[in-house]
């Protein structure tokens, strides 16, 4: 039995090795930032290599839906948040979740103390900056557990379509925005305003969080058996670079910024945001858990009359990919 182990693993070996690399492109989410250090890190340190594979990893923007570069087949697999994957996935672009390295939501409304908020029951008259582009779908399912129109009033609140910036809180045009605890947030930090200026409420907390950064396919693709092996070796390899990142967030924030062509990113910056993003990947091997998933698409289809989704996502996620990457 042993000898034929190893006489087996010894022909795998060797018909990898004769074999050229599989190209896989990774559109992200957003710009190079720590946000997506564990795909950094498993090309840097050649964990994509050693598993055949030549990664190419195309970074996101403002003007970048990784939905649409899927759809239009600029990318092998996506990084999104979950509800607008769902959102694309009912309005009929069959979107598959393969893997979650997200267990936790980094996202979170932060308001300036002055405006005397300080529990959502208090949201009420107030002006809310608000992320568009599928990153609304949070907050419009928040509010509509909290009773709250967005159609402003006394006894809604008005949404501000807000930039990918913190301008409108610095700017007092909002008395709260949308941020990231590991970057929009200290961003008004480094603005000049203390933390005990500030009320923060994390959707995690307020128990309506969202799958983020989860990494999606077309379904199509998992008919192909060999799509299917490139993407089981593809999560193997960036599950180990997001273990290697939260076990090193240092070397993993210079790895990064190695990676950002822009020379937008900082040090410090980037080792901070690392930190913070090491909180949300722990406790994730990569598979979804279903658990999660469920919760997400109940705060989804908690909208009232004007709900996320309507009806219950039907192959939205798997764990075909995940089952054979961890084994």
């Amino acid at each position: 039995m042993n000898r034929l182990m190893t006489s087996a693993l010894a022909l795998t070996v060797m018909a990898g090795a004769a074999q050229a690399a599989d190209d896989v492109k990774l559109q992200l989410k957003w710009v190079t930032q720590a946000q997506f250090a564990g795909y950094y890190v498993a090309l840097e340190k050649g964990f994509y290599e050693a598993e055949g594979l030549n990664v190419t990893i195309m970074a996101g923007g403002p003007d970048i839906a990784p939905t649409q570069v899927i759809a239009g087949g600029g990318a092998d697999v996506v990084i999104d948040w979950m509800p607008p994957a769902l959102a694309a996935r009912e309005k009929g672009l069959p979107l598959v979740n393969i893997a979650q390295p997200f267990k936790s939501s980094g996202m979170m409304l932060t308001c300036l103390a002055e405006t005397g908020i300080t529990a959502p029951a208090d949201f009420k008259g107030h002006t809310l900056g608000v992320w568009f582009f599928g990153n609304e779908y949070p907050f419009l399912s928040w509010m509509s557990t909290l009773g709250l129109s967005t159609a402003g009033g006394a006894d809604g609140v008005t949404v501000l379509k807000q930039g990918f910036n913190v301008d409108p809180l610095l700017q007092k045009q909002a008395d709260c925005i949308s941020t990231m605890t590991y970057n929009e947030y200290w961003q008004v930090i480094d603005a000049g305003i203390a933390p005990d200026q500030l009320v923060t409420f994390k959707y995690e907390d307020q128990g309506v969080a969202t799958l983020e950064d989860g990494l999606y396919v077309m379904e199509a693709n998992l008919a192909d058996p060999a799509f299917v092996d490139k993407m089981v070796r593809f999560v193997r390899a960036s599950m180990l670079g997001w273990k290697y990142a939260e076990a090193n967030p240092d070397e993993a924030a210079m790895i990064v910024l190695d990676n950002d062509e822009t020379g937008a990113q900082t040090e410090a910056h980037q080792k901070r945001m690392m930190a913070e993003v090491a909180r949300l990947t722990a406790g994730s091997n990569g598979a979804l858990d279903p658990a999660d998933f469920d919760r997400t698409v109940a705060t989804l289809m908690a909208g009232g009359s004007d709900p996320v989704i309507t009806a219950l996502p039907v192959g939205a996620w798997t764990h075909m990919i995940t089952d054979l990457a961890l084994k």
